[in-house]
């Protein structure tokens, strides 16, 4: 089936100011194609190694496509992003960044991985298979308040969300702050897990097709998503191993629940910390199981059996 006509924004930029010109116009109801680059900004290859990680310019790191100015968009309205469609290409990165990521203090050391894929599945390694899983990690619209501002933490107007479900058939709903929203994407991942844990998931360059709407006075406070029925499904037909954490401190929980998982990696499967740590990234899902019963919170880490050969 040929895609109709569409508009390809290549133009990226870094981080959200509301001072950008905008490098196209859309209104409610057009699609526009985004061409993607890596969130190292093209920095790595399918080549690279380790010994390529510190020489990253973090400054031109997870570069975002646009601006795109939305005609009659106004602070106060929404504007809903569906996602229509993704064009991966065949391979991606995982990396292990120092200062970075939720065991940071126990990885200290810059690691990196090469994985292989196609529209269907990761292949992580020789024993390790994933499903392909297309999202954009950031997504968003420029802040009221004047930048420039990092383009890392997730913010009232969208940013650097990294919701796993927001693949093929879902809708974004993003506050709109500044007049024609401003709107910007970039960050392609092939497979993330919930939490993306290690900091990166599976890295990767792709082209996006979203289609623009518009919600006229809806104040929404956060982003909202709608996600398609079946679109979840995820490898369980062998099940879940699950590891957990808990105290007074989410994060804390959080980290315990990792760490106890890269001790179940090593033990049952052979795993080197530093590849069960990023494993744990792009295929375990961080659940909150309890959060009523102080003092004490619980978290727990689900990892898909069926990713194993």
């Amino acid at each position: 089936m040929t895609r109709p006509h569409i508009h390809t924004i290549h133009h990226h930029h870094f981080g959200w100011d509301n001072s950008l010109t905008p490098t196209h116009r859309a209104a409610p109801g057009d699609t526009l194609e985004f061409t993607i680059q890596d969130a190292s900004g093209g920095q790595l290859n399918e080549h690279s190694t380790s010994a390529d990680v510190p020489n990253f310019d973090f400054s031109l790191t997870n570069p975002v496509n646009g601006p795109v100015y939305i005609e009659g968009a106004e602070p106060g309205d929404v504007l809903s992003v569906e996602m229509l469609d993704f064009q991966e290409s065949a391979w991606g990165w995982t990396g292990i960044l120092p200062g970075f990521g939720l065991l940071a203090g126990d990885f200290p050391d810059p690691w990196l991985h090469i994985s292989r894929y196609d529209r269907t599945s990761v292949s992580f390694t020789p024993e390790i298979t994933l499903p392909t899983r297309p999202f954009t990690g950031t997504i968003g619209v420029a802040p009221a308040e004047p930048g420039p501002h990092s383009v890392v933490p997730p913010r009232r107007v969208g940013g650097n969300l990294d919701i796993r479900d927001l693949t093929r058939g879902s809708k974004l709903y993003l506050p709109v702050e500044v007049a024609g929203a401003l709107f910007s994407v970039g960050d392609t991942h092939a497979c993330q897990g919930d939490g993306e844990v290690c900091g990166t998931a599976v890295e990767t360059a792709m082209n996006v097709q979203l289609k623009f709407g518009l919600l006229k006075g809806a104040n929404f406070s956060a982003p909202r998503f709608e996600v398609p029925g079946g679109s979840m499904a995820g490898v369980d037909s062998r099940g879940y191993y699950a590891t957990t954490g808990l105290g007074p401190d989410l994060y804390a929980a959080s980290q315990d629940a990792i760490r106890a998982m890269i001790d179940h990696l090593g033990r049952e499967y052979g795993l080197g910390p530093e590849l069960a740590y990023a494993l744990c990234s792009v295929a375990v899902d961080l659940k909150i199981s309890e959060i009523v019963d102080a003092p004490n919170w619980l978290v727990s880490a689900y990892l898909p059996r069926g990713i194993f050969k």
